[in-house]
């Protein structure tokens, strides 16, 4: 397991997204045969689930063998959500010291792989041992100012002494404070990494287009299969071409009576995005359904929203949702400007 060949990974999640959780672990079964995922399971019914599966290159970490005194400490402070932010950086810092990996790459449970992140990691320079992603806003969803300009997605440390005091400086802030609102500049744990790159020389940008692909950008580039199925990717502006490595599936929602949202009404997605991306990742959680039937045939999908809420989901929320962040966005940047 500690093989330098052998590519670290940990997630988060709960019993809202083990479908998605389980599709992304099959994704990188596809793609990348040396591997280990740390699944931190963020209640019972998710860890007793993963541990009678077995699944192969997987490790079930349970709140009970996670959580610490400073984690409890603020957890009655924190809403759920909250609660598994505010966890991303410790969930890290407990494999690289509990497992003593040479490094881990925190991925998000949304996330679905096309080809091996392998390709991602190799990017880092000799001399950087903290690796972090855009957000890459296409220029009309532009929510930097916001959300940040990075995104706690696909995110890399190493075991080098100058990776561990940026993690445990995240760390240390995401304790003191992490919350799903905008206060002082901040924004749950990620408005945090806007500045790293200027304060800490250890850490790398990834450059990489094809890792990070997201409905917040993904107007910019152009999709088709080439002749052995890869998805390439084409920029707009540029041309550039580039292969796929991982779409993150912000706000992707399903429901009991069969239908789905791709991704908040805030993001424009095209038809050729739905069929190359959004359509196999339907099958992809469906497959990963499949396999949680196993444990319990009677269960109804993990995650499953009720359908008397996609009517709302569908039509409303998101357009409401990115009015009120446009009118917040455009005030902050006003009021920054006065200053």
């Amino acid at each position: 397991m500690n093989s330098s060949n052998t590519l670290h990974f940990c997630t988060l999640f709960d019993k809202n997204y083990m479908s998605r959780g389980l599709a992304m672990y099959q994704s990188l079964v596809a793609s990348e045969p040396h591997f280990h995922l740390y699944i931190f399971a963020f209640d019972d019914t998710t860890a007793t689930t993963l541990q009678t599966l077995q699944l192969d290159h997987v490790t079930v970490i349970t709140l009970a063998a996670f959580e610490d005194e400073e984690l409890l400490r603020v957890k009655p402070t924190r809403s759920r959500g909250e609660y598994c932010w505010t966890c991303t950086s410790s969930t890290i810092w407990y494999c690289l010291h509990t497992f003593n990996l040479p490094n881990c790459t925190y991925v998000d449970a949304d996330l679905f792989f096309y080809q091996s992140p392998r390709v991602l990691i190799d990017e880092m320079p000799t001399d950087k041992h903290v690796m972090i992603t855009e957000h890459r806003y296409t220029s009309y969803y532009d929510q930097s100012t916001i959300s940040g300009k990075y995104c706690v997605q696909f995110m890399y440390f190493d075991q080098h002494a100058s990776s561990l005091q940026v993690l445990q400086h995240w760390r240390n802030q995401c304790l003191e404070w992490c919350y799903n609102r905008i206060e002082e500049g901040k924004f749950g744990d990620q408005k945090y990494l806007d500045t790293w790159t200027q304060h800490f020389s250890c850490v790398h940008e990834l450059q990489h287009l094809g890792g990070g692909l997201a409905p917040w950008n993904i107007q910019q580039y152009q999709f088709q299969r080439n002749k052995t199925h890869q998805l390439i990717g084409t920029t707009n502006a540029s041309k550039k071409s580039f292969e796929a490595i991982f779409y993150h599936f912000h706000g992707f929602k399903f429901y009991d009576n069969g239908k789905f949202v791709y991704a908040p009404n805030t993001y424009r997605i095209n038809h050729s995005i739905e069929q190359l991306f959004y359509l196999p990742y339907i099958t992809a959680l469906q497959n990963a359904q499949a396999l949680l039937s196993k444990t319990d045939p009677s269960s109804t999908p993990h995650g499953s929203l009720s359908s008397k809420t996609y009517f709302k989901d569908k039509f409303l929320k998101g357009k409401f949702a990115y009015i009120k962040s446009n009118f917040i966005q455009r005030y902050w940047k006003n009021a920054s400007s006065v200053k």
